[in-house]
């Protein structure tokens, strides 16, 4: 759907990325609030960063679920393009890891599984994420959680923006083959990126670490990945396995697909509630279609702002890669 910048009215900035910033607006027409995505300036007129903020409105007005952040329409002021879409209130997964630093397995499992519930219907539509981080998933106040970002996702139906062999995606969860940039790109591969999100979840740290990115890719190529329960051992034994199997270098042998990690997540709480009489299954039963009552905590410490005082494993690691590359490309282009 065709839109008019003049339909919002900004209110305020919620972010800026390297192609563009997100703000929180007015939608006249709608009469609600939603995220106004707008390119930079400075790259408005840039053919492949156009083609690729037009391929992720192109996605994003495909998609209707529950879990994934709705389009609401898009257009073009002043040279630069635009989109509206969904505003979720709550906060993001980064947010929370940040406070927290980790989850309890039982967050974990419950935000899992409806993160597999986004990918299985993403992955049935032919679309692949490819940026799986805990900064694009979004909880809202009544414990929904939302996928977002597709600014790299990979349609398969279509060709492909990105060059065969150019790495795309965040270092420290991108899957070996993503890494390589090989065509074997596939929904698997955002099954692994769900791996080291629930190792994040569930040990407050990723399962790779240094101090660059040469290093973390390394070690997604060929390391062996820590077991969960080394940092975590209150972690059932059958999440612990769960993990182990997302985060196989060879795609043939993690799970078959988003459905079977989301029946496997499912089992995790019943068999903890058959064992311990804990009344998990009650609370499932209780999940209302658009929330949680076991991220209920989540949602509270989301409520009491920011915090000022932790900064994550995850945050640090990304500062130093970050400094890091800098210093490389100064290097590169003196030479």
């Amino acid at each position: 759907m065709k839109r008019s910048f003049e339909e919002f009215e900004i209110i305020e900035t919620l972010g800026v990325g390297t192609v563009g910033t997100v703000y929180r607006a007015y939608d006249r027409v709608l009469g609600q609030e939603v995220a106004l995505k707008i390119l930079l300036p400075a790259v408005s007129a840039d053919r492949n960063i156009r083609a690729r903020f037009r391929r992720e409105i192109a996605i994003l007005e495909r998609l209707d679920h529950p879990h994934i952040v709705r389009c609401f329409g898009d257009g073009e002021h002043q040279g630069r393009l635009f989109f509206a879409m969904e505003l979720v209130r709550g906060g993001t997964l980064k947010d929370v890891l940040i406070r927290r630093g980790r989850l309890s397995w039982q967050e974990a499992v419950e935000l899992g599984w409806q993160v597999c519930s986004a990918l299985q219907y993403l992955h049935n539509v032919g679309i692949v994420h490819r940026d799986l981080k805990p900064s694009n998933i979004y909880i809202s106040d009544e414990g929904l959680v939302k996928l977002g970002d597709f600014g790299i996702a990979l349609d398969t139906g279509k060709a492909d923006i990105t060059a065969v062999g150019m790495t795309v995606g965040s270092y420290l969860y991108m899957a070996p083959e993503q890494i390589r940039g090989e065509r074997s790109v596939s929904g698997k591969t955002d099954l692994y990126a769900l791996g080291c999100l629930l190792f994040e979840m569930l040990t407050g740290r990723p399962p790779f670490g240094g101090t660059n990115f040469a290093q973390i890719f390394e070690q997604h190529l060929h390391a062996t990945p820590p077991r969960v329960d080394t940092f975590a051992p209150d972690v059932p034994p059958r999440l612990v396995r769960l993990v182990d199997r997302l985060l196989q270098k060879d795609p043939d042998q993690r799970p078959l697909n988003a459905r079977e990690v989301q029946g496997e997540l499912a089992e995790v709480l019943i068999e903890w509630d058959e064992e311990h009489d804990t009344r998990l299954r009650e609370k499932l039963a209780q999940r209302q279609p658009k929330g949680s009552t076991i991220l209920s905590g989540l949602i509270e410490e989301l409520h009491q702002g920011p915090p000022t005082d932790k900064v994550s494993w995850a945050t640090l690691a990304g500062v130093t890669a970050a400094v890091a590359a800098f210093v490389f490309l100064a290097w590169a282009v003196q030479r």
